[in-house]
């Protein structure tokens, strides 16, 4: 593997950038740290920062950067992992649930209402409980399960009287009633790296959250249904997030600048180093121009 200039974008570095910094390090590669705080973005020309490297890694931690950066490096022609298609569409859970149905990948019932209104007759129409969640977000925050008609009303006022555009879109989920955790598995363009399951108490198992941790074994009815999500979005480096049913998987969110400390520690794989062979192939084949050898 010839020795590439990996630009990694960033506005903070978490244990996750720490341990991509030294894989990438260990092979050799060349790494410029990227605080996207820092710069600006022109119509045509990109930062001197950006055009200097032969990729780019999104680790931005906020939605609305990782998506007007993906999008900027495209514009500008510079790789980017990962793409402003995948990026768009993971950042948000609306379309993501559109991206997943329309590639027939199992995902729980979904309905999305404007006005509070409408948004209680689709908790109704569901019945209790069922799980109101945000459009934009991550780490299992402002999911609620609502229980109760009350419950309900009490938390559509709530989130009406906030303001914000992205509280006036609700997207309401059916509640699946799983075996007490649900799996991540961490995916480059489909093929499964590791996987865990996170099990806790609570009914929203999430490592950030503090659910305990165990290695899962991917079989292959489960690698299918992750290359066939994962196509469904677009690719790239993600974390699939997936609950057990009485009839098989169900993905429920799709990651695209996916954590994996937690799962780090969980597997034996070294999850960092299958991160960069794959970074690795994906330069190569970007630089083989088409129809070459």
């Amino acid at each position: 593997m010839v020795s590439v200039k990996v630009g990694l974008c960033y506005s903070r570095i978490r244990h996750d950038e720490k341990l991509l910094l030294s894989a990438l390090r260990e092979r050799g590669h060349a790494v410029e740290k990227i605080d996207v705080r820092d710069q600006q973005f022109d119509l045509a020309d990109p930062p001197a920062a950006l055009a200097e490297v032969d990729v780019l890694l999104d680790r931005c931690l906020a939605t609305s950067r990782s998506t007007y950066l993906t999008q900027f490096a495209a514009a500008y022609g510079i790789p980017v992992v990962n793409s402003a298609e995948t990026a768009t569409t993971c950042a948000d859970k609306v379309e993501t649930s559109l991206a997943l149905e329309a590639a027939g990948v199992p995902t729980p019932e979904t309905k999305v209402a404007f006005t509070t209104g409408a948004a209680l007759e689709a908790i109704e129409a569901f019945g209790y409980p069922c799980v109101l969640k945000p459009v934009v977000g991550s780490w299992g925050r402002l999911l609620a399960k609502i229980d109760s008609r009350s419950a309900a009303e009490a938390i559509l006022e709530h989130k009406e009287t906030l303001g914000h555009y992205e509280h006036s879109v609700f997207y309401v989920q059916a509640f699946v009633d799983k075996p007490g955790r649900d799996i991540r598995v961490l995916a480059c363009d489909g093929e499964p790296v590791a996987a865990m399951c996170r099990s806790g108490e609570h009914w929203v198992t999430n490592a950030a959250n503090g659910a305990k941790t165990q290695e899962f074994a991917v079989e292959d009815d489960l690698a299918a249904l992750v290359a066939q999500a994962s196509a469904a979005v677009g690719g790239g480096l993600l974390g699939i997030d997936l609950m057990e049913t009485g009839t098989g998987y169900t993905v429920h969110e799709i990651n695209h600048t996916v954590e994996f400390k937690a799962l780090n520690d969980a597997v034996a794989v070294d999850v960092p180093g299958a991160v960069v062979d794959w970074l690795e192939s994906t330069v190569e084949t970007a630089a083989v121009p088409a129809g070459g050898d």
